[in-house]
């Protein structure tokens, strides 16, 4: 607790939660709209931070895991009209055995292999909704009937909370002798073999952890925006938007892969008067930000203390 204490990225944190607590007294429901999507985004980051960054697993397909709970999750309420904690638990379960079914002969791979999996398994989830269009609406997409609310206040309430409790969770297990271990595991999985350590088994486990958050995420976001679809959940690119807002924040630091998706989301939007070329700045500053900063903006931060 004392180390905590004098901890500068957790005061640094606090502060940065007691700013974000005070929004919604002043801000339009536009805005509250754009930090409610970017805070979803952020655990979508945190969790594929923990695989890549810990566990040394690139996960070039994180919208599998996101799409597996928000489509479960939209299928339930729109077709069974069950109660949303039963359909965000189901999602969340979903994204958890479709991981584990995807990871246990993905990870005796070796090389890029794991990540060319996972990507393929994102085009295999695509061609499957759109087949079986009958029940998940296909290029369409399906409406939620039943959703989180309809307040923009109370929208950003859940997504700051869950936010919140996910930072909490995933920095904890990173600081624990779990993240430990992962992290030798990704430095060098041969050593870490040696020392006695189950590589592929805690592998497993941060995988296991990282879709069960993407999961839970990927259903409070279909609940939030009051539909599924491909574009919004699954698509390629979505997934290289969590991808560089976790190397942006900063790899093997969880809390950075939240700020930096918080920065881009919001950047993006700040931006949007400029059209096509929105995207074009967007990328470029990213990319600016990965050359001159590999340890990303955390990171950076972080060193230039230890330097100080």
């Amino acid at each position: 607790m004392s180390g905590l204490a004098r901890s500068r990225v957790f005061w640094a944190s606090i502060v940065l939660v007691l700013i974000a607590s005070v929004v919604p007294l002043w801000a339009s429901a536009y805005i509250l709209g754009v930090l409610t999507l970017a805070y979803y985004f952020g655990v979508f980051s945190m969790s594929w931070d923990l695989l890549f960054g810990f566990a040394g697993e690139v996960n070039f397909g994180p919208t599998f895991l996101i799409g597996l709970g928000a489509y479960t999750t939209a299928i339930l309420d729109n077709s069974f009209n069950l109660p949303l904690p039963v359909c965000i638990l189901a999602g969340a379960l979903a994204a958890v055995i479709g991981g584990m079914l995807l990871a246990m002969p993905a990870l005796r791979l070796r090389g890029p292999y794991f990540g060319l999996v996972t990507l393929v398994a994102v085009l295999l989830l695509q061609n499957a909704i759109v087949i079986f269009a009958g029940v998940t609406g296909g290029e369409i997409g399906m409406t939620v009937p039943n959703v989180l609310s309809i307040d923009a206040r109370v929208n950003y309430w859940y997504a700051l909370g869950f936010l919140i409790v996910c930072a909490i969770l995933l920095y904890g297990l990173s600081r624990s002798a779990i993240g430990l271990i992962l992290q030798a595991s990704g430095q060098d999985a041969v050593e870490a073999a040696a020392l006695g350590f189950n590589v592929t088994k805690h592998k497993l486990a941060a995988f296991a952890i990282s879709a069960l958050f993407s999961g839970v995420a990927g259903s409070l976001l279909v609940l939030y925006q009051g539909a599924a679809s491909v574009g919004a959940v699954i698509d390629i690119a979505l997934g290289v938007q969590i991808i560089i807002s976790a190397v942006l924040g900063g790899r093997r630091t969880i809390l950075g892969a939240a700020l930096g998706a918080v920065l881009l989301i919001v950047g993006a939007e700040f931006l949007r008067p400029l059209g096509q070329w929105n995207t074009v700045v967007v990328s470029a500053l990213a990319l600016a930000v990965i050359i001159f900063f590999p340890g990303g903006l955390l990171g950076a931060a972080l060193r230039a203390r230890e330097e100080g």
